[in-house]
C-alpha cells in the first residue's frame, strides 16, 4: 500500500471547499462536549494540510509530540467465539483455520508481560475470546491484573460484554483500563456484526465507567464503511459522558475465511484523516495506531504519528494477526526522532 492513490468521491470536493470555509470560521474548542456530524465532517473534508496543521497542533497542546507510548497485547483465550464479527478469525462462525485454546495460565501471563516490560511495553493488554468472562475464570483472570500489576505496568482487559458487578471486581484487583471497541457506526454495526448490538457495546462502556475504570475504545476503518460512519463513529465516541482515555484505531486486516476476506484496502489518505479527526475530537486521550500496521508504509505510519497518533502495540504478533517486528518499530522511531513515552508520562 503506497500514498500514491488518492480518489476523490463524487462531490467531495465541492464539500471540502465547504467544510475549509466552515473550519476557519467556526473555533474548534478542544474541551467541548457535545459534537454535531455536520462539525466533524467538516473537519473530516477538510483540505488535508489544513486537518494535519489543526491535528498537530491540538497534539502539541496536550502530547510531547516525539513521544509514543508502546503497549503489548497479549491473547490469553484464543479462537472459538461464539460471536459472528464480520472481520474476525477467531469467531466460530467464521471459516478461518485457527484452533482454539483454552484459556492460559496466570503464570505464564505474567512471564510474557515482565518481558514485554524488559522490551520496553509500559502498558499490558490481555485479550480473550468469548462474548463475555464466565464465572469460572474470574479468579484467575483477576489473578492476572494482579501479577501484571505488581510488575508496575499499566493493564488493559478485552473480555467482550462485562456487567457492573465483574467491572467492580476488575478494578478492585488493580484493573487500569477496559477494552471495548464500538467496531463502527451504529448505522453499519449490524452489516458487520448481528449477535450483539451496538446498544450492548454502550452498555459496557457504561458498567466500566461506573466502575471506575479508564475505558479504551475505538474503532475498524475497512469494514465497507463509508466516510461518513467513520465520522459518525468518532462523534459515538467524543460525546460518551467522557471521551474514552484510549482510543484504538485499527485498520482491517482481511483474514481469509473471514466475511470480510474480499475487503477493498483502505486508502491511506482516508486513514490519516481518521487518525486526525480522531486526535482534535479526543484532544486529550490517546489515539493509538493498532491493527493494520504491517500493511502500513514507513511514510504512512509517520503521517498518522504527525496527525495525533501516540501509541501502538509493539510486539510481533497481535492477537492473531502479524504485527511490525520490534527491530522494525525502534528503526523507525529512530529515524522519526520519536521516543517510547516512560510510565509516569501516562
Amino acid at each position: 500500500m503506497t500514498l500514491a492513490a488518492v480518489t476523490t468521491e463524487p462531490g467531495a470536493q465541492q464539500d471540502a471547499t465547504k467544510g475549509v470555509s466552515e473550519i476557519r470560521t467556526f473555533a474548534v474548542d478542544p474541551s467541548r462536549k457535545r459534537w454535531t456530524r455536520e462539525e466533524a465532517l467538516a473537519l473530516y473534508r477538510a483540505p488535508f494540510n489544513d486537518l494535519l496543521f489543526k491535528a498537530q497542533s491540538v497534539h502539541r497542546a496536550n502530547f510531547d509530540p516525539n513521544a509514543v507510548q508502546v503497549s503489548r497485547l497479549l491473547s490469553i483465550k484464543t479462537g472459538g467465539c461464539a460471536e459472528d464479527c464480520g472481520y474476525c478469525s477467531q469467531s466460530a462462525r467464521n471459516g478461518a483455520d485457527l484452533k482454539a485454546s483454552k484459556l492460559m495460565e496466570v503464570e505464564k501471563v505474567v512471564s510474557a508481560a515482565r518481558k514485554a516490560r524488559e522490551a520496553g511495553a509500559t502498558r499490558y493488554c490481555m485479550g480473550a475470546a468469548w462474548r463475555s468472562p464466565k464465572e469460572r475464570d474470574m479468579d484467575m483472570l483477576l489473578d492476572m491484573v494482579r501479577g501484571v500489576k505488581d510488575l508496575g505496568m499499566e493493564t488493559c482487559m478485552t473480555l467482550g460484554m462485562l456487567d457492573v458487578d465483574q467491572a467492580m471486581r476488575f478494578k478492585e484487583a488493580g484493573l487500569d483500563y477496559y477494552n471495548h471497541n464500538i467496531d463502527t457506526s451504529e448505522k453499519h454495526y449490524s452489516n458487520i456484526i448481528t449477535t450483539r448490538t451496538f446498544a450492548d457495546r454502550l452498555d459496557t462502556l457504561s458498567n466500566v465507567r461506573e466502575a471506575g475504570l479508564k475505558v479504551c475504545c475505538g474503532g475498524i476503518v475497512g469494514l465497507g464503511e463509508g466516510e461518513e460512519d467513520r465520522v459518525d463513529m468518532l462523534v459515538t465516541l467524543a460525546n460518551l459522558p467522557s471521551p474514552p482515555d484510549s482510543v484504538p484505531i485499527n485498520m482491517l486486516i482481511a483474514i481469509p475465511g473471514t466475511q470480510l476476506e474480499d475487503a477493498a484496502p483502505v486508502n491511506p489518505i482516508d486513514f490519516v484523516r481518521t487518525i486526525a479527526l480522531a486526535r482534535v475530537m479526543m484532544p486529550k486521550s490517546h489515539v493509538r495506531l493498532s491493527a493494520g500496521r504491517t500493511e502500513m508504509s514507513d511514510e504512512m505510519q509517520a503521517l498518522c504519528f504527525f496527525a495525533g497518533a501516540n501509541s501502538i502495540f509493539g510486539g510481533e504478533v497481535l492477537l492473531t494477526a502479524d504485527n511490525p517486528e520490534e527491530d522494525h518499530d525502534e528503526a523507525l522511531f529512530n529515524r522519526l526522532g520519536i521516543r517510547p513515552m516512560e510510565q509516569h508520562e501516562l
